[in-house]
């Protein structure tokens, strides 16, 4: 499925047997854990669990479809790979058509094994693409610290993890402590949200 396909509730579209989807659903679910190219796909999917319609189960046999025409596909860890962790980190911008919330996606690599990734809805709604990035890289750094803990653990000191993503309006929010009039926000709103978490 293409990362640009919006779905939405399809309140008057034709209604399909919930059973059967959410059992497609569940399966896809399980495979995440060694597909991780269909995570944003089942995801997206499974919002839509509560209340199926015919476009949700066209898009369910969709991923099938293409999991069926690439079987040969899968992770690959190669013996000789270095220990150097890396992660990559993106977000769109209002990306749910329904509540306008933005989708945040990371992912973690030990030199070239993929060892971590997630696809999520963010908790608010962002005002800016700045702010959905900057969200969703908060969330890959959280990940990535407790790995590095974790090799610690295990006697592996990592001294530093680059962070790729893509938005220099980021890039200079992380670089900059300094609290801007247009970035004041973002602060704030987080930690409403993790306050009213707790």
């Amino acid at each position: 499925m293409s990362s640009s396909t919006k779905l939405n509730k399809a309140e008057g579209g034709k209604c399909v047997d919930s059973k059967l989807y959410r059992s497609m659903i569940g399966s896809l679910l399980y495979l995440t854990a060694s597909r991780p190219n269909i995570l944003f796909s089942v995801c997206l999917c499974a919002r839509f669990q509560a209340s199926p319609r015919k476009s949700h189960l066209i898009a369910v046999k969709r991923i099938f479809r293409y999991l069926r025409d690439t079987s040969c596909l899968g992770l690959w860890y190669p013996r000789d790979s270095t220990f150097n962790l890396h992660a990559y980190s993106d977000a769109d911008y209002g990306g749910c058509k329904i509540d306008r919330k933005s989708n945040s996606g990371t992912c973690q690599f030990l030199g070239s094994m993929l060892i971590s990734w997630f696809s999520k809805k963010q908790n608010s709604v962002a005002l800016s693409t700045t702010e959905a990035k900057y969200i969703s890289l908060g969330s890959c750094c959280a990940q990535v610290l407790w790995m590095k803990q974790q090799l610690l653990d295990y006697g592996v000191k990592v001294e530093t993890i680059p962070l790729k993503f893509d938005n220099t309006s980021v890039i200079c929010l992380t670089k900059n402590p300094i609290q801007h009039s247009r970035t004041k926000h973002i602060e704030i709103r987080r930690e409403l949200g993790l306050t009213s978490l707790s």
